[in-house]
């Protein structure tokens, strides 16, 4: 809704805003978690350790799964920022040419 609002002439798009995006997703991100957790108990932590791999390499790659786990937030909050930035510069420059 805060997206096509943004449409509207002179109004103005929240998630244009690098903290807004970031909360959202950091709000998505805690919410996938606590229903996982809630719904797969510890099974869930075999997400971070994939199937057929062979348990000595285990100590090295499920803190690189984890740390792929959490940049998750960061790149969703980026990617949306940067979408909205880029239409919002766009629009000013063909804008700026008429």
């Amino acid at each position: 809704m805060s997206n096509l609002i943004g449409m509207v002439p002179y109004s103005f798009t929240i998630t244009s805003h690098i903290f807004v995006t970031f909360s959202l997703a950091l709000t998505l991100f805690i919410g996938i978690n606590i229903i996982a957790i809630k719904q797969h108990k510890l099974r869930f932590l075999g997400f971070f350790l994939p199937t057929g791999i062979h348990i000595a390499l285990a100590p090295l790659l499920v803190p690189i799964e984890i740390a792929s786990y959490i940049s998750r937030v960061f790149s969703l909050s980026i990617r949306l920022f940067a979408n909205m930035m880029s239409g919002h510069t766009l629009l000013k420059i063909i804008a700026g040419f008429a």
